[in-house]
């Protein structure tokens, strides 16, 4: 089984002094990518909550979202559309633009769920968010650590998000209310489990492009998987615990 939790460079042949200096410099730069990668995702996160915290007091969000025009809908699949942009012309994009799409996008999920504040109690927020926090914390430090191979389960988990995004369209129509526990229970576990993996897919990466151009890249992408399960994990825990305003 390969060793992802560890994809370092050969050690040199001979001289252990050498072999050992070569070790600290890859341990010192893997640090140093990770690090990036958890300052973009979590100062995104951050940027995300104010935004969304501010929108919904200034009594702008419920006039978006409650009132008439196209706006609301802007706001809620923009979003999704740089996801998409990023994804598919990160090769032919530069660094520097990936990252002002990344503070945007994460300004413009501020907006969109900006309606939190208006469908549950500050408690239940605050207390989702730190649930996800620390369950968040845990998984990512497993998937750092863990020398089990984690890719095996990537197809299932995304097989599974494609699912639950099915299951969703469907109970938007049928307004289920067992349905809607459902798909928020196996929304936790799957972003769960994607948090995990991403982790160790993005440590296992470094490997592969530490000292080159698409280092950068590969911080601001990796930090972006790492968000989106952070906020996926955190509003399904918000539906299947949280209690609402009313």
């Amino acid at each position: 089984m390969a060793n992802w939790s560890d994809p370092r460079p050969t050690a040199a042949p001979f001289g252990t002094t050498r072999a050992r200096a070569g070790d600290a410099a890859y341990d010192a730069g893997l640090r140093s990518y990770m690090l990036s990668v958890y300052n973009y995702m979590a100062s995104g996160v951050l940027l995300t909550g104010i935004v969304a915290l501010l929108f919904a007091v200034s009594g702008q969000a419920e006039a978006v979202f409650t009132g008439p025009g196209i706006l609301k809908y802007v706001i809620m699949f923009a979003p999704l559309g740089i996801v998409f942009g990023m994804s598919f012309g990160q090769g032919r994009m530069s660094t520097s633009t990936l990252q002002m799409m990344f503070w945007g996008f994460a300004v413009l999920m501020g907006l969109s769920l900006s309606t939190i504040f208006l469908q549950y109690s500050p408690i239940a927020i605050a207390q989702a968010f730190f649930a996800t926090a620390a369950g968040f914390a845990a998984l990512s430090l497993y998937g750092y650590t863990t020398k089990k191979d984690l890719s095996a389960f990537g197809t299932f988990l995304i097989i599974g998000v494609v699912g639950l995004l099915v299951a969703s369209v469907i109970n938007i129509f049928v307004q289920s209310g067992p349905l809607g526990m459902l798909i928020s229970a196996v929304g936790v576990l799957l972003f769960a489990g994607l948090t995990a993996y991403d982790t160790q897919r993005t440590k296992s990466m470094y490997a592969h492009v530490a000292g080159t151009d698409m280092e950068g890249k590969v911080v601001v992408m990796s930090a972006l998987s790492l968000y989106l399960d952070f906020i996926n994990m955190f509003l399904f825990i918000l539906r299947l615990f949280g209690s609402s305003r009313d």
